[in-house]
């Protein structure tokens, strides 16, 4: 049972922290401040810190009863987005901001580890507290993290997102993918070019930029089964400088998403084909880079039916089984190495009027921590009890 009355009195605590954070935002690898603060709040309580991963923190508690190690997740970084918001606790660093609820998850899990370090005689088993760098950044700070013992003797590990589309009250996830692999590429088409009212001197490379835009929007439709999910968005296109000059090059950078290996490696090589054969028949070369994100975030079955259980019990109305979701995460390599859940907890007004993740007036609704907190609470002990 999670106590509620110690929990209830680090809420305080939790908004101070938050709002500290979203005021002095960090871009990844670079939450130098944001590391030294919770290094000198996770001593202060005793608990065993060290750094890791660059600006990454490793802590942990042993309780006093015997028990598996669990595992918990915040991820720390901030965006190079301008806040807009008109809050007084604005970011006060220009061009960066909190615009994904890290400074909430990383306030949140402070909590927690304040909440174990006061009930030390009463925790069952032993929790790891994982303050991660560089989600935002591949390749993701997951994995240094991993590569410095971040997961030695962990039985299970935790993650959270506090997620603005979903309205405060509300927890979800899912068993199985659920999170998507978001790589990314950047073609350069190198055509001819010329004057405009001589096009046939030139090789356009406008023409065929726009042309693979077109047939890159069939991948999906004609190559993909229609009962599996995947995307490919193209989001930005550049060519040419003036209305009578034929473009010599045109740029072109998009994402494609997906959840299973097989079909990840089916859209890339229809990617690839498509780019090849377009540019050949316009007459232009090409260079084409991607750049493999995360792997999917896979739950493990029972994990996610824990989470789901020990989030019905505390609202038996807000816990739901939520459709899968192409966004992308690093928590997923942790979960390649062992079993856990990755969950949203809603964190948006009910009205639906929150701004969208990664847009400059990205706020959260802050009770959201609490309900967090409590959720990591329950199910790590949950989770860390040893069958008899």
């Amino acid at each position: 049972m999670v106590n509620e009355q110690t929990l209830q009195s680090l809420y305080s605590d939790m908004v101070k922290w938050r709002r500290h954070l979203h005021q002095n935002p960090e871009l990844s690898f670079q939450e130098y401040n944001t590391s030294a603060k919770i290094i000198d709040l996770l001593t202060s309580w005793g608990l065993e810190v060290r750094s890791a991963a660059g600006t990454g923190v490793i802590a942990k508690i042993v309780g006093e009863l015997p028990g598996k190690t669990i595992a918990l997740r915040a991820d720390i970084d901030a965006l190079p987005i301008q806040d807009e918001k008109k809050t007084e606790y604005r970011s006060l660093v220009e061009g960066v901001m909190h615009a994904c609820g890290h400074d909430g998850h990383t306030a949140e899990l402070l909590a927690v580890a304040r909440y174990y370090s006061i009930h030390r005689h009463e925790l069952v088993g032993t929790r790891v507290f994982l303050f991660q760098p560089g989600e935002e950044m591949l390749p993701g700070g997951a994995v240094g993290m991993i590569a410095e013992g971040a997961l030695q003797g962990v039985d299970a590990i935790y993650g959270v997102h506090l997620w603005s589309p979903m309205p405060y009250g509300v927890v979800a996830t899912r068993s199985g993918p659920f999170m998507a692999s978001p790589d990314e590429f950047e073609l350069e088409i190198i055509g001819r070019g010329g004057h405009a009212g001589l096009p046939h001197e030139c090789a356009d490379a406008l023409v065929a930029g726009a042309a693979v835009v077109l047939a890159l929007q069939t991948i999906v439709s004609r190559n993909v089964n229609p009962l599996e999910s995947a995307v490919l968005t193209i989001g930005n296109i550049s060519a040419g400088s003036a209305n009578n000059v034929i473009a010599d090059t045109c740029h072109l950078g998009g994402t494609i998403r997906s959840f299973e290996p097989e079909l990840r490696e089916l859209m890339h090589k229809r990617l690839k084909d498509t780019v090849h054969h377009i540019c050949e028949l316009h007459g232009c070369h090409y260079e084409l880079t991607t750049e493999m994100g995360y792997p999917p975030v896979v739950n493990d079955d029972l994990e996610a039916t824990r989470l789901l259980k020990v989030a019905r019990e505390m609202m038996p109305e807000g816990a739901i089984i939520c459709d899968r979701v192409m966004a992308g995460e690093d928590f997923s390599y942790y979960l390649e190495q062992v079993p856990g859940c990755f969950f949203f907890v809603g964190a948006g007004l009910p009205d639906g009027a929150s701004a969208a993740h990664h847009h400059p007036q990205f706020d959260i609704v802050e009770q959201a921590m609490l309900s967090s907190a409590k959720l990591l609470i329950a199910v790590s002990d949950d989770a860390a009890k040893i069958e008899q």
